[in-house]
């Protein structure tokens, strides 16, 4: 990783550890994100992105590793997800009890992908846990793929920004039900 990069990253973490949200490049979009288990950063976030809290979130990672404590696993999910990770689909699993409403919104679930995004994957694994990963767009308008219009779009919001190269995904990742296979976006 170039050495512009490390520090880059090395901001971003800071900054999510102070509880900021901060936006960066992921597979296919623009993504926010923030500390999934800080609920002021999270709240922030939704308003920012004037999403329901009823919805949930996406969580994404740099491994299996730092999701395992929020999921209910089995062996049957496990042979069902690995095959598509690292990578851009998203699969909605069974939440442990202990996960905020925050996250899962009015679900039981949660929606999760280890990403392949080099950005994203180094900013998941330098915090040293998942983040919030949402499309960094007002809920009901385009997502973002470009840094100029995340400014544009962000201007009166206080969001670090990590800037670098969207993926090549033409549009968001797909979602999957864990349980059934069944795609959901």
């Amino acid at each position: 990783m170039p050495y512009h990069s490390r520090f880059k990253i090395k901001n971003a973490v800071r900054q999510l550890k102070a509880g900021a949200v901060i936006a960066y490049p992921t597979e296919a979009v623009y993504g926010l994100g923030c500390d999934p288990l800080n609920e002021a950063a999270v709240m922030t976030l939704l308003d920012v992105k004037q999403r329901p809290i009823a919805k949930g979130l996406i969580l994404i990672a740099s491994s299996l590793a730092q999701l395992r404590p929020y999921l209910v696993l089995d062996q049957t999910i496990i042979d069902r997800i690995t095959p598509t990770w690292p990578g851009p689909v998203t699969w909605v699993i069974p939440a442990q009890s202990w996960v905020p409403k925050w996250l899962t919104g009015e679900h039981q679930s949660l929606a999760v992908r280890v990403t392949r995004h080099p950005i994203a994957r180094d900013l998941c694994a330098q915090f040293g846990s998942p983040l919030v990963s949402t499309s960094a767009n007002p809920t009901t308008r385009p997502a973002i793929k470009e840094s100029r219009k995340l400014l544009k779009t962000f201007a009166n919001a206080d969001i670090f920004i990590v800037h670098g190269k969207v993926g090549e995904l033409a549009q968001e990742t797909a979602i999957y039900d864990a349980l059934s296979g069944q795609r959901l976006r």
